[in-house]
């Protein structure tokens, strides 16, 4: 699944500059993720950054001036994607198909950028300090949105009572547990790396487990 998103036409990403920018800032962000997942920010170097990323460090300080900003921006693409998957969220849509969906999405985004989810947990289990601009009234806001549609379902009667914020919270939690603690999972289960089979496996599992919790008939599975 692809995470990026067409630009229209006639943008500063279609001319040759703005795709140069656009492809040099991707290659940071994504050598960032891996230094800052492997070392944590005080063990990270823009100098380390830069040699992941294939650029001189001059460009690194060209896109971002600072380690600090760059390690902010890297978290915040990340709270982007997880939360665009929930964005669409209505109250017209079929709990089952749309918390399955959900499921996969958010297991899918543990498969394919596990560093990213690792770098998000170790900022918030230290106090979550650099994301409290992020955690602002407007993201409150969108939580509540969020949580509202649960609301309309239950007094709709399409699904059990349960705690709207907690289920949210249960989402997140099961979802990216497979990215945060995968060397745990690994060990446990004896395997170097889970495979593509694998992640199937266990999104199958947690949608049957959630939704069944729920009161919900989870989907077939998809394949």
């Amino acid at each position: 699944m692809s995470t990026s998103q067409a630009s229209p036409p006639g943008s500063s990403v279609d001319k040759p500059a703005g795709r140069i920018r656009q492809k040099n800032e991707e290659a940071i962000l994504g050598a960032a993720a891996e230094e800052f997942a492997r070392y944590g920010f005080k063990g990270t170097s823009m100098s380390a950054i830069a040699l992941r990323a294939g650029l001189p460090k001059a460009n690194l300080h060209y896109y971002f001036n600072s380690k600090l900003g760059l390690y902010v921006e890297v978290m915040r693409h990340i709270l982007e994607l997880w939360d665009s998957a929930f964005d669409e969220l209505t109250v017209d849509d079929d709990p089952a198909q749309a918390l399955a969906g959900y499921i996969r999405i958010k297991m899918e985004f543990s498969r394919r950028q596990p560093q990213a989810s690792k770098i998000f947990a170790m900022e918030v289990i230290s106090g979550c300090e650099c994301l409290n601009e992020h955690f602002s009234q407007d993201y409150r806001d969108w939580f509540r949105g969020r949580a509202a549609v649960f609301e309309a379902w239950i007094a709709a009667g399409k699904m059990d009572p349960v705690d709207p914020a907690h289920l949210i919270f249960l989402i997140w939690s099961s979802t990216q547990h497979y990215a945060d603690f995968s060397d745990q999972i690994n060990r446990v289960m004896d395997h170097k790396r889970m495979t593509r089979d694998d992640f199937a496996h266990a999104t199958d599992n947690l949608i049957h487990i959630i939704l069944k919790g729920c009161g919900l008939q989870p989907p077939a599975p998809v394949r």
